[in-house]
C-alpha cells in the first residue's frame, strides 16, 4: 500500500504560463512553496508577455490539458484545485470534464478573462462557458469588480451581481475591490445567505500585476491545509496584501508581488541578533 506525505498538501493549478513571473502558473507555484504546499502546474495557455502587457497568447490543445491533469490525478492525492486563466471554451469544457470525475476535491476559481492588458478575442464565449460549466463546481470564486460584472451582466449593484453569481451554484464568492476609497480597498464575501463579511485593507500606493492569481492560489493552499473556507479566504487576503505591499520593481512595467515577503522579516530579525 502506498503511503503519502500528508504534511505537504498537493495543489493542482490550471493557468497560463507567464514568462514575467507576475501571475499565472509561477504565481501559483510561488504561493504553494511559500505556504508549505506542492503545486502541480497544468498549463492552459502559452503567453509572450512582459511586465507591461501581453504580446501573444496560444491556448493549449484541450486534449493535452486533459492528459496533463489526469496523469497527476491518477498519481497524487490532490488536496485542492485552483483554476485561473483557461484561454478557450474548449479548455473550459476539458476542465469541467475533469472536475466532474473528481467531485470531492475543493475548487477555487479565479475567473480571469484577460491577461494583463490583452483580452482574448473569444473572451465573451469563455465567460459564458465559465459561468455555465465551472462556477457550479467552485467552492470559492474570486472575481474582481470588473469580472463580477462580466459574470453577472444583469446585476446593477454589487449585491445583485453576487446573488446572480451564487445562483449558478458556487458556495462562496469573494469580490475584491467591491468598494474603494482614497485610503481603503474593500473586499466583500458572500455565501448562500447573502453578504457574510466586508474586509477592509489599507490601499497601497503601488500597482502590482498578479494580485488576483496570488489571492486565489493562497486561498487554495489554505484550503489544502484543511482550513474552513471562510478562514482560508481571510488568511488568503492577508497573505496577498503582504505580498503586494512587498512587491518589487523587477522590470520596466508593473511591480511583481513578493510571495516570500516573510523571508525579509526573518533576515532582518537575524541581522538584528534576535
Amino acid at each position: 500500500m502506498t503511503h503519502f506525505d500528508a504534511t505537504t498538501p498537493v495543489i493542482m493549478s490550471f493557468s497560463s504560463h507567464d514568462p514575467s513571473g507576475s501571475a499565472g502558473i509561477q504565481a501559483d507555484i510561488e504561493c504553494a512553496a511559500s505556504l508549505g504546499c506542492h503545486c502541480t502546474p497544468i498549463i492552459t495557455t502559452l503567453c509572450a508577455k512582459d511586465t507591461h502587457d501581453t504580446k501573444d497568447i496560444i491556448p493549449i490543445e484541450a486534449s493535452l490539458l486533459i492528459e496533463q491533469a489526469r496523469a497527476i490525478l491518477e498519481d497524487m492525492q490532490v488536496a485542492a484545485i485552483k483554476i485561473g486563466y483557461v484561454g478557450s471554451v474548449e479548455n473550459v469544457e476539458a476542465i469541467h470534464s475533469i472536475l466532474r470525475d473528481y467531485p470531492n476535491i475543493p475548487v477555487v476559481l479565479d475567473p480571469v478573462t484577460s491577461v494583463c492588458n490583452s483580452e482574448l478575442m473569444e473572451a465573451p464565449s469563455v465567460i459564458r462557458a465559465t459561468e455555465t460549466l465551472l462556477l457550479p463546481m467552485a467552492l470559492v470564486t474570486t472575481p474582481d469588480l470588473v469580472e463580477a460584472h462580466e459574470l453577472a451582466q444583469q446585476g446593477d449593484t454589487i449585491d445583485a451581481c453576487a446573488q446572480e453569481i451564487l445562483e449558478t451554484g458556487c458556495e462562496y464568492l469573494l469580490i475584491s475591490g467591491a468598494k474603494r476609497t482614497q485610503h481603503t480597498y474593500e473586499n466583500h464575501l458572500y455565501g448562500k445567505q447573502g453578504l457574510i463579511k466586508k474586509f477592509s485593507w489599507e490601499r497601497l500606493k503601488v500597482f502590482s500585476h498578479g494580485s488576483g492569481a496570488t489571492l486565489a492560489a493562497s486561498i487554495t493552499c489554505y484550503i489544502g491545509h484543511g482550513l474552513r473556507p471562510e478562514e482560508a479566504i481571510s488568511q488568503g487576503q492577508n497573505f496577498t496584501w503582504h505580498a503586494l505591499a512587498s512587491s518589487r520593481r523587477l522590470g520596466m512595467g508593473k511591480r511583481i508581488p513578493n510571495r516570500f515577503f516573510w523571508t525579509n522579516k526573518e533576515k532582518s530579525h537575524s541581522a538584528s541578533g534576535g
